[in-house]
């Protein structure tokens, strides 16, 4: 597909498209989705917004009870955009990476930087110093925003490379008090529809995380399809959730979603799930983002009465069981909307609501997507028929300048990773992951990553990450380590290999199982067998004995 002309005068993320021959074939098939050759995302989502919706329309709230409106987020927005251009000289292009948790001041930033015709890289505030090297080195921004209490790990891996602002703190410096200091006039720039305005990285299942590059009018194609047409959200709607912001699901049910249609948001920064309830039920909510894990959570403490003002739930980030969606509906009397997306197309493409649920089912294609389901050589299948799970769409996977990008998209279609069968309704059935993704209570987690990270222990050999199912998070992340000859294995060492994890990478994707063994199995070649780990998990036997050549 031929660009159109950009605005930005920093050409590095047109510049690391893949190329044009690789790129998933892209449909706009609805007449929502005919949208301008010049648009900015930022714009339509709070300038327009206030037009439409008025500036007194409450468009942000917290637990504590802080409400600010479309007219205070539009403001703040502004003055976000005047310190990037202003203070930090930032233009249209230039990288801005931002790291908070979930809170109105992310939201002004990320739409601020927007607005100022920037590209964002939006991080999670778990990573850790090396996580944040490796995503600099990928994205390399012109600045950084980042909330005061998880300065340290951004400021050590950015060294003297790269200008770090603090969102909040005392210093009197800092982005809140910069913004106070300006007018909050901007006038948004006019990037074309097709500038890339944000780059989202994967969860790294091989090492190294893939940066997806989305474009301003993808951000608005998935309000206007999975928003518009399974949700049908009104301005009295106020969505929650627990996704972060860095992760595309968050993003569109939080920011995206309730914006696009003049609705609120409530922002928690971190929950449980009971906790996340008590917020649902405090601020009235009506529609909910979160994994299946939370759900069983909020059931298993009977905490269900707290979800009685919701009208829509939604389910995704990891597989939801059919007991869960049953015992939900039983509970609450709420047909959880199950969905699969990826970060690739940016949101849910997959999925169904209302009387169009089948239960067991994640779906069938959201208008404006279709999806098919392929054999290992790319070839359809049909009916009842498993095999890669392929969609096309308004947005598609392109890479930052990355080989993978042919491994995604093959003859067109946007090959997701997972293991599906379709039946002859159109209905979509999950099967597994086809990759060595690790899915744990909504975070994706790549196993070469953690295996990475469990390798720098001076104590371990060698070691093997699989995911090991369980009822409670969807699957366990499990290690299987070889020590060095002479090292105790006993508890004090799984803890001591455990707590290193938790220092090199984000603390989440640590082995909350550790298995000590004499060697790992693989085949005559040499090739480690994740395969047979998984089995004996599956089986809860113990270790398997290697088989070496």
């Amino acid at each position: 597909m031929e660009l159109t002309p950009s605005a930005h005068q920093d050409s590095f993320a047109r510049d690391n498209l893949p190329p044009a021959e690789q790129w998933p074939t892209l449909e706009f098939t609805l007449p929502e989705l005919q949208y301008p050759q010049q648009l900015n995302a930022a714009g339509v989502l709070i300038d327009d917004a206030v037009t439409r919706f008025g500036a007194d329309r409450p468009a942000l709230l917290t637990p504590d009870g802080a409400v600010w409106s479309y007219g205070q987020l539009q403001r703040h927005a502004n003055q976000v955009a005047q310190v990037l251009v202003e203070d930090l000289g930032i233009v249209p292009g230039n990288r801005v990476m931002l790291r908070s948790p979930n809170n109105p001041w992310l939201v002004a930033a990320w739409l601020g930087a927007l607005k100022a015709g920037a590209v964002v890289v939006t991080v999670m505030p778990a990573l850790r110093a090396k996580e944040l090297r490796t995503l600099l080195d990928l994205t390399r921004p012109a600045a950084a925003l980042c909330d005061h209490r998880f300065l340290d790990d951004l400021v050590e891996a950015a060294g003297n490379d790269l200008p770090v602002l603090a969102m909040g703190g005392s210093t009197g410096t800092d982005l809140t008090a910069r913004c106070d200091a300006k007018s909050g006039d901007f006038d948004t720039v006019p990037t074309a529809a097709d500038d890339v305005a944000l780059l989202g990285p994967t969860s790294g299942t091989t090492g190294t995380p893939k940066i997806t590059m989305h474009f301003h009018r993808d951000i608005l194609a998935n309000a206007d399809t999975f928003a518009r047409h399974i949700l049908a959200p009104t301005p009295e709607d106020v969505f929650a959730g627990s996704p972060p912001l860095a992760f595309t699901f968050g993003l569109g049910g939080l920011v995206v979603f309730p914006l696009r249609f003049g609705a609120s948001a409530l922002l928690t920064e971190r929950a449980t799930p009971v906790e996340l309830a008590q917020a649902v039920h405090d601020a009235k909510a009506t529609i909910l983002f979160t994994a299946p894990t939370a759900y069983k959570a909020i059931l298993k403490e009977g905490a269900e009465g707290l979800l009685a003002s919701l009208r829509t739930a939604v389910s995704a980030g990891e597989h939801l069981p059919a007991e869960t969606w049953r015992a939900v509906r039983q509970r609450t009397g709420l047909k959880l909307i199950n969905g699969i997306g990826s970060t690739e197309m940016l949101h849910v493409f997959i999925s169904a609501a209302g009387a169009d649920i089948r239960e067991g089912a994640t779906g069938t294609a959201v208008p404006g997507f279709r999806a098919t389901i392929l054999d290992d050589d790319g070839a359809g299948l049909g009916a009842d028929a498993v095999g890669r799970l392929a969609v096309i769409g308004p947005t598609g996977c392109r890479y930052l300048n990355d080989s993978r990008q042919a491994d995604y998209v093959v003859n067109g279609w946007n090959v997701t990773g997972d293991t599906f069968r379709r039946d002859a309704d159109g209905y979509f059935y999950y099967q597994a992951r086809s990759d060595n993704m690790i899915v744990s209570s909504g975070y994706n987690i790549g196993a070469p990553e953690v295996e990475a990270a469990i390798d720098q222990h001076p104590d371990v050999v060698e070691n093997a990450v699989v995911g090991r199912p369980d009822p409670e998070r969807g699957s366990l992340v499990c290690a299987f380590i070889v020590l060095r000859d002479g090292v105790q294995a006993d508890d004090a060492k799984r803890k001591e290999i455990q707590d290193f994890v938790k220092q090199a990478i984000a603390p989440y994707k640590y082995p909350r199982q550790v298995n000590f063994v004499e060697a790992l199995p693989r085949n005559p070649s040499g090739k480690l067998q994740h395969f047979r780990l998984r089995e004996q998990l599956a089986a809860d036997l113990p270790a398997p004995e290697p088989q070496n050549a």
